[in-house]
């Protein structure tokens, strides 16, 4: 068990029935951004998860009382790890549960001495929080900026 600033929560191996769930959250957390950005499909939203799914390399976040948080996960890549559908409930962002887990994750990435990458929609609060914790610009598109975050951060 972890704990952030304002509530305990804890990462437990998703199941493939937590798909569902999961694709909810990402239409409710990624439609501000999608929206501003002229990208928003509310079927295609939930597609690309549901494509993208492997519960053996995803996470699920719970509070303290057993109540879904949101989702990461966290799959191979060529050189190192791949950090992706980092989704938390929006009533549950800005509390500090984010920034523990992606906290708990870095600590294991760098154990293993290899850098993790992801992207991140071009003008996102979400960036901030990675910025925070190590990742730097790698390169960007019109939509996304791939961040990297070399071991150590």
């Amino acid at each position: 068990m972890s704990t952030s600033t304002v509530r305990a929560w804890s990462l437990r191996p998703a199941l493939s029935e937590d798909l569902e769930v999961m694709t909810e959250l990402r239409a409710v957390v990624m439609r501000p951004d999608l929206e501003r950005l002229g990208r928003y499909d509310e079927h295609r939203v939930r597609q690309r998860l549901r494509d993208a799914y492997a519960p053996e390399h995803t996470w699920v976040v719970e509070t303290s009382d057993g109540v879904f948080a949101g989702c990461v996960a966290l799959r191979p890549a060529e050189d190192g790890w791949w950090l992706e559908h980092f989704y938390l409930a929006p009533e549950l962002q800005g509390g500090g549960i984010g920034s523990a887990v992606l906290a708990e994750l870095l600590a294991r990435t760098d154990a293993e001495g290899v850098p993790v990458r992801l992207d991140v929609l071009r003008g996102s609060a979400a960036r901030r929080l990675y910025e925070r914790h190590g990742f730097v610009l790698e390169r960007e598109d019109a939509v996304d900026v791939y961040m990297v975050r070399r071991a150590g951060g």
